[in-house]
């Protein structure tokens, strides 16, 4: 990794003209503050004695399946969905360095105020690529161009232009992101059916954290394990620690990065608090009939209640149940929260009979809600006990994130449970997942072996073929009980 330190104001501008004098190698080098430089997708971080900048791009997930859509001959325009600073815009730089011409407009920046007005007056493809061309000074060339709308939700004419570029102009490669595009698109209905390809970003997975890190042999290791075939115990060992580690940062990827640069988590304590305050701040860009101070406590109670049912009336005394359920529509939109429905899971699809009145929420990544709680990092470092670990439901939150994660980009994966309720007894699971005609009960468990009443009688009602319990164990197989590590649990979808 590069890195450049600037520790005096007086040479600022002189470190800046030799940043310039290398700008080709850069390519379309834009320097930003807390933002990525184009093409080489830097990270410019501005510090109070210096400037830092690091020149890692660190693979994701998505990148295989953007590649898959550059190459086909008649790609529609793409939506890249997810929530704030998930890696959204760096995903599609990096993409832009295989092309010849890479065009970003983001409609937040004051800068590009003139693109608006190109999309509120022409819907024309032809047209509107001409002008656009114009103003930022780069050819929009079909076949050379990578043409980036970034947080297109501040310009709706922009969203209901995309349709055309599909039916007159299909060769040109558009890709449209945005961190709070669910609202916009919520107001069109009909934006593009059929004539736009859309794709769900997240945080990083565990696995995408294990490759950044510079572990990829053991990811590769990990990929291959199945409950018959387990990793060594050196290696599983070694894994589950940096699994502790990722259980307490999390997946944002500037945490992310810091982490792997300076492998100090106050700092990514910090950068976390940094984060909490903008989505906190972004609450009032929702709906403005809902008061910012009202989705927060739900924001706040999410984490609060992560164990178990959400129950509306433990929110606030202050709020009723219609104003929980709008603040916390807006923020399962926001992609900030996840919800677990319950299943009857009686046949596929698992969403055909639901009981939407029991339901878990989750936040969406397990360093957000350790600092929204402010749980004791120690805890997870120092201990290999499951219970101390898992502590605020953190196994169970880590499991549902990487269902998300691991399953297709191409949909959004809703979760689901399932939940018996009789007098004096309950049997809960904490997942039930479709692989192929098969629903699979999941449950996260402690100990070598555990009580696994809810299990038995799952498989038993439902006729299940197996089960999967997935905690710190390491691959293995127990009656019909397959084993996965929580580490592992995103091979589900693959073994």
């Amino acid at each position: 990794m590069l890195i450049f330190i600037v520790q005096k104001k007086q040479i600022f501008s002189t470190y800046l003209k030799i940043l310039f004098l290398f700008g080709s190698y850069f390519y379309g080098l834009d320097l930003i503050f807390g933002s990525y430089f184009y093409g080489k997708s830097c990270i410019f971080a501005p510090y109070f004695y210096g400037i830092k900048i690091f020149m890692d791009y660190f693979n994701r997930k998505i990148d295989r399946a953007l590649q898959q859509w550059c190459s086909e001959k008649r790609h529609k325009p793409l939506m890249l969905r997810g929530a704030r600073q998930v890696g959204k815009t760096s995903a599609v730089r990096n993409l832009g360095k295989q092309f010849k011409y890479f065009v970003e407009i983001n409609f937040e920046n004051k800068d590009h105020s003139a693109a608006k007005t190109v999309f509120s007056q022409h819907s024309e493809p032809q047209i509107i690529c001409s002008e656009l061309a114009a103003l930022f000074g780069k050819p929009i060339v079909p076949g050379e161009t990578l043409l980036f709308l970034d947080e297109i939700q501040s310009c709706t004419d922009a969203i209901s232009a995309l349709r055309y570029f599909y039916e007159r102009l299909p060769l040109l490669h558009v890709i449209a992101a945005g961190s709070l595009l669910e609202f916009a698109l919520e107001e069109i209905p009909s934006f593009g059916v059929g004539r736009i390809d859309s794709m769900f970003m997240y945080p990083f997975s565990f696995r995408e954290f294990l490759c950044a890190a510079g572990h990829e042999v053991w990811a590769k290791l990990m990929d291959k394990a199945t409950p018959e075939n387990p990793v060594s115990e050196p290696i599983h060992e070694k894994i589950t620690e940096q699994l502790k580690d990722f259980l307490i940062i999390g997946g944002m990827p500037e945490v992310v990065a810091e982490f792997i640069e300076t492998h100090d988590f106050l700092h990514c304590q910090k950068i976390l608090n940094s984060l909490l305050i903008s989505f906190r701040n972004d609450f009032a860009k929702y709906k403005k009939r809902i008061p910012a101070a009202r989705i927060n406590e739900v924001f706040s109670s999410v984490s609060q209640q992560a164990e178990g049912k959400f129950v509306y009336e433990r929110v606030s005394q202050n709020l009723n149940n219609e104003q929980v359920k709008k603040s916390l529509d807006l923020l399962l939109m926001a992609g900030l929260c996840y919800q677990v429905t319950h299943s009857s899971a009686d046949g596929i699809p698992l969403g055909a009979r639901i009981n939407p009145k029991y339901r878990r929420i989750i936040p969406f990544d397990t360093g957000i809600y350790q600092r929204i709680l402010n749980l004791d990092i120690s805890g997870i470092l120092l201990s290999n006990d499951f219970d101390t670990i898992n502590k605020g439901a953190v196994a169970e939150i880590f499991v549902g994130c990487e269902l998300k994660k691991n399953a297709s980009c191409y949909s959004d994966e809703e979760l689901y449970c399932w939940v018996r309720e009789k007098k004096n007894t309950t049997a809960q699971i904490d997942f039930v997942v479709q692989r192929g005609e098969t629903i699979v009960p999941i449950e996260v468990k402690s100990g070598k072996q555990g009580k696994m009443q809810s299990m038995w009688i799952f498989m038993e009602e439902k006729n299940s073929s197996y089960g999967i319990r997935t905690s710190l164990e390491n691959f293995g197989k127990y009656q019909n009980i397959y084993i996965y590590p929580l580490y592992a649990i995103g091979n589900i979808y693959t073994t």
